[in-house]
């Protein structure tokens, strides 16, 4: 504002009409009023070059152009800045992607893409993008190769017989003249009987007459036979004529290189409805004429299979069932092979099947399953004579369906390494007979119509399979030998004395270890639960060994016999382990009762428990009632027993060197090293004859040999006598009591009460015995 001087003035002037206002910059007036003023209309080269100008309210600001930026910190000032190119090469070295290269222009860019690239359309500076060569030319490769898109490139995959061209950069698939090359190298792909053809991608062997490829390119051409496996029968043979017939024909065509070749999946089917003709009325009449036909079938297979199309094939009638494996190649095929149905499997190798001669091109192997031949065949057991056992000749049954295994190693009589036949029994196991042991045999039909063994091994069997392994290729079965089982007369008697004179024994010494008090002692309690033990073992394998039925009762038998004998022989630790107190302790040599019975009985029955858990039901066998040899529980008993028996030859190896030790020395106590050296020797006495029961028991159960039931009873018998003997009759004390006790027996009334009355050496010798009883060691 002016003086007020110049504010009269200008009122006068608008008293006249004539008012002005004083706008501010970026504002001009109008009238009496001020108006934003656009400057960047006003002057177009404001901002200079790059730019645009923006007006603003009062004011105007510039703002760069796409591909340039201004000088200052952003691209917008006030009209003192600057605008300069962008290189957007520098700023983003990837802006055109890996296949393309950046070239800066003035306020832009441009990308140059690389070969195998291209320009993107969607993109306005041309970001290169991969181009897909497989997808612009399906026939990039050729036809004998696989397109294979890369970054910026492409690759062609050649089928077989097709190769890359050396020529092409990008390996262009060629055709192999695989004719010209075998040529060039002295090598003939077909054979000595046919001359090489070549095709796209392969070549074809064209056989003279009496050869044939079986209709497959790249097979080389082999002799065919058409005489043999097709002839012999007889018309009385009946449909086996007819399928001879028709194997001789296809194999005559196949040798006819004019001949229209067959077609082998035709072919099979025919095959397979022309034996269910044969085998649906029931049972062949003679060997003769299984042994034919089970020849022609595999014949058959061995003329069929190579005219197959696919390598896997599988067919399935009423009467057979067969899995066909092929393998086609110009190298003779690896690796294992497993064919497989509803009644047996075969395990074998490409190798045994295509043999170690030369190699045709083909490898074959089938498994071939007669569903109902077994009833034909349930005869002709007479090579099997030599399976007697004990001079007892067994009966024979078939246990298994008939299957035939055939390969196209021409050498199938000696194989290098075995085929491995599973088979499925007709039933599980049967119930075992107790007067017939069941066997399981592998046996293959010979060319003679009989059954035989020779070169065929039962590898394992359970109740439902049984594994064969065989050196040479045939029809196999698995056949059941049932033997009789010889219970001798003398065996018995032997068995039945021996355990009543062991068990008699016994009882004379659990009554003498209970009731002769000048005895009493740890040593003495030890013996007593010792004789226990054994003597219900003994009653329960007297009573129920082989009561094998019911089930339950065969099992608790075993699981009885189990833990009693497991108890004689920790009673038999126990009596190591008092021997070693003895010499090694001098005070308090004597075990608490109540560790004795919980280790004496409770071991055992810890073992027992655990076992049934674990194997319930390996405790009873078809032949006895013990523990199953099968599932390895056997080892609960034999295990702790030769763990006790070292720990025992332990104790009584430190037991002897103390006795060698005191006996060498003056020591005044004299009569406690005699009796403890007494008490060793027994000990060791007992260990050995009980030990050694028990090698001949493992032995028992396994197989069927009188000597050793003989020796196991033998020995099972003198075991009771031995700790009657050594424990009760060489003990002084104890033949005292029993003098005592008879002359009681035997003397009459009133001598016996004058001998009450009257003082005499055998008073003196009541004393000494009863003053013995303080000691709790018996005079020996």
């Amino acid at each position: 504002m002016g003086s007020g001087k110049e504010l009269l003035i200008l009122g006068l002037l608008c008293l006249l009409g004539k008012c002005f206002c004083d706008c501010e910059e970026g504002f001009s007036a109008e009238g009496s009023n001020c108006i934003d003023e656009d400057e960047c209309m006003s002057n177009v080269n404001l901002c200079g070059n790059y730019s645009t100008c923006i007006n603003t309210y009062g004011s105007f600001k510039c703002q760069c152009l796409d591909g340039y930026k201004g000088t200052g910190r952003t691209n917008t000032f006030a009209g003192d800045g600057q605008c300069k190119d962008i290189n957007e090469c520098i700023d983003n070295r990837d802006i055109c992607g890996q296949g393309g290269n950046c070239s800066n222009l003035i306020g832009s860019y441009q990308c140059i893409c690389h070969s195998g690239y291209t320009n993107d359309s969607k993109s306005s500076h041309g970001h290169c993008i991969d181009i897909n060569e497989c997808t612009n030319n399906s026939d990039i490769c050729g036809q004998g190769g696989n397109c294979s898109n890369l970054n910026g490139t492409y690759q062609c995959t050649c089928h077989s017989g097709y190769r890359n061209d050396s020529k092409s950069s990008h390996g262009h698939c060629i055709d192999i003249n695989e004719c010209n090359e075998a040529e060039r190298k002295g090598e003939n792909l077909c054979g000595p009987k046919g001359s090489c053809k070549n095709i796209n991608g392969s070549y074809w062997c064209k056989c003279q007459k009496g050869y044939t490829n079986y209709g497959h390119e790249r097979t080389p051409c082999s002799e065919l036979d058409c005489d043999k496996g097709t002839s012999g029968p007889t018309p009385s043979l009946g449909g086996l004529a007819d399928i001879l017939l028709m194997m001789k024909n296809n194999c005559l065509a196949l040798s006819n290189p004019g001949e229209v070749k067959g077609d082998g999946e035709v072919l099979l089917e025919k095959l397979f409805t022309a034996t269910d003709a044969i085998l649906s009325p029931g049972q062949l009449n003679s060997s003769e004429y299984v042994t034919g036909l089970l020849g022609t079938m595999e014949n058959a297979i061995m003329l069929i299979g190579p005219q197959l199309k696919a390598n896997s094939n599988k067919i399935e009638t009423a009467e057979t069932e067969a899995e066909i494996a092929l393998h086609r190649g110009e190298t003779p095929p690896t690796g294992s092979i497993h064919l497989t149905n509803e009644n047996a499997e075969l395990h074998t190798d490409w190798t045994t099947a295509a043999g170690t001669g030369s190699y045709s091109g083909i490898a074959l192997a089938a498994l071939l399953s007669y569903k109902n031949l077994e009833t034909s065949v349930n005869r002709s057991f007479e090579n099997l004579t030599g399976l007697k056992k004990d001079g007892v000749n067994p009966t024979f049954n078939i246990f298994s369906k008939v299957v035939s295994v055939v390969v196209s190693n021409p050498s199938t009589q000696n194989l290098s390494h075995p085929v491995k036949i599973t088979f499925r029994h007709l039933q599980d196991k049967k119930e075992s007979d107790e007067e017939m042991k069941m066997e399981y045999i592998c046996a293959y039909w010979t060319e003679e119509g009989t059954w035989s063994e020779d070169g065929c091994i039962q590898e394992s069997s359970t109740s439902t399979h049984t594994v064969c392994e065989c050196h040479h290729l045939s029809s196999f079965a698995v056949l059941m030998a049932l033997y009789p089982i010889k219970h001798t007369f003398g065996l018995q008697m032997v068995t039945k004395i021996g355990l009543t004179i062991s068990m008699l024994c016994l009882i004379l010494c659990i009554l003498t270890f209970k009731f002769c008090r000048s005895i009493q002692g740890t040593r003495t309690t030890i013996h007593l639960h010792l004789c226990i033990c054994l003597f219900v073992a003994d009653l329960v394998f007297l009573a129920g060994i082989s009561q094998t039925k019911p089930v339950g009762g065969c099992r608790f038998v075993a699981a009885m016999l189990h833990y009693f004998f497991l108890g004689v022989f920790t009673w038999m630790l126990l009596e190591g382990v008092q021997l070693y107190r003895m010499v090694v302790l001098v005070f308090n040599a004597n075990i608490r009762p109540l560790y004795l019975y919980l280790t004496g009985y409770g071991i055992p029955l810890g073992i027992v428990i655990i076992s049934a858990i674990i194997r319930p039901y390996g405790y009873g066998t078809d032949q006895h009632c013990w523990l199953s040899l099968n599932d390895g529980l056997i080892w609960s008993f034999f295990g702790p027993v030769c763990f006790i028996i070292f720990l025992n030859v332990f104790f009584f190896i430190v037991t002897v060197w103390k006795l060698a030790q005191k006996f060498t020395s003056l020591n005044p106590d004299l009569s406690k090293l005699h009796k403890i050296k007494a008490f060793t020797v027994t000990a060791i006495a007992q260990m050995c004859i009980l030990g050694l029961m028990w090698v001949f028991g493992a032995f028992l159960f396994q197989k069927d040999s009188l000597v050793v039931a003989y020796i196991f009873t033998l020995l099972n018998s003198l075991q009771g006598a031995l700790v009657f003997i050594m424990h009760c009759l060489l003990s002084k004390q104890v033949r005292d009591e029993y003098t005592h006790f008879l002359s009681c027996i035997c003397t009459p009334p009133k001598k016996r009460y004058s001998d009450f009355s009257s003082t005499n050496p055998s008073s003196t010798q009541s004393q000494g015995t009863r003053s013995g009883q303080h000691t709790g060691e018996s005079q020996i």
